[in-house]
């Protein structure tokens, strides 16, 4: 089975005000948890890479090869959705090159100009291969791979001119930030996303979704939002379960220490987290 890309799928979301969860993956043991998931809960799954997981992992044919072939491996038969997060201009063309379904060209850090142009390079480019692409408007607070926004809200007017180049979904800062939620995180501007979500009919992506109380990311799908990206609570979710591992001592039992054995309660860790996001999001069974 092939990759497919996620121009229909979100829309689709979007549509049935659900949404389809957006989980990173950082290595083997991380892809095979939330293809997983996805399996088992019969959900469409889009797994992603951001820029430096991708660079940790090899590259990015060699994280194409490796979910692709993980794919084959463990008999996936859910739609699976090859995403690059957070890509700027010369990564959204190199993941395009390599065999990524889908692509975001993250420009919100060049002046709005700048990432008009680009983005609508990416679409061409993109979208004459069958590629989906996602743009952001608006910076995501927190950092990822070193871009880091102050967690600004999306300029209707910008949002709009941008959705008007043929993206297929878009990102919008909402109040939304990356990483751990200060305790001071006023949460997300509802106000704002309502605006958005009357004039731009394209699918809305909701950034930073891990921290978000799981209220506040169900009204946010309700008012639009199809696609919610998930990586910090999958890292939680994965330190807890290995530090309670050598906590409890197993690493001292009978070949305890071997790194499958050790890994194996990380994995299991984020299938979980996986699946109770794709609860939360109210992704629909395919069967």
């Amino acid at each position: 089975m092939s990759f497919i890309n996620g121009t229909d799928t979100f829309a689709a979301a979007r549509k049935g005000h659900y949404a389809v969860g957006a989980f990173n993956t950082n290595n083997l043991e991380w892809t095979r948890a939330i293809l997983a998931a996805g399996q088992e809960t019969h959900t469409p799954i889009l797994i992603q890479s951001s820029m430096g997981a991708a660079k940790y992992m090899g590259g990015y044919k060699a994280v194409k090869n490796m979910v692709e072939k993980q794919v084959e491996s463990m008999g996936i038969t859910v739609p699976v959705i090859m995403h690059l997060d957070h890509g700027n201009y010369e990564a959204a063309k190199e993941a395009i090159a390599a065999g990524y379904s889908s692509v975001m060209f993250d420009g919100h850090d060049l002046d709005f100009e700048d990432n008009l142009v680009k983005t609508k390079e990416i679409v061409a480019l993109a979208h004459a291969q069958g590629v989906s692409v996602e743009a952001e408007v608006g910076s995501i607070g927190g950092e990822e791979d070193g871009i880091v926004g102050a967690g600004e809200l999306a300029d209707v007017e910008e949002a709009k001119t941008l959705a008007a180049t043929g993206v297929d979904y878009l990102a919008v800062g909402i109040g939304n930030i990356h990483g751990v939620y200060p305790e001071n995180w006023t949460g997300l501007n509802f106000d704002r996303l309502q605006e958005l979500a009357d004039v731009i009919k394209t699918p809305l992506v909701l950034h930073g979704g891990s921290g978000i109380p799981k209220e506040q990311i169900v009204k946010a799908i309700s008012m639009g939002i199809s696609k919610v990206n998930v990586n910090t609570e999958q890292q939680i979710a994965w330190s807890d379960a290995v530090r309670k591992y050598y906590e409890a001592d197993n690493d001292k039992k009978t070949k305890g220490f071997d790194p499958r054995k050790v890994l194996a309660s990380g994995t299991e860790a984020i299938k979980n987290t996986v699946k109770e996001r794709i609860e939360w999001f109210n992704t629909p069974s395919m069967w």
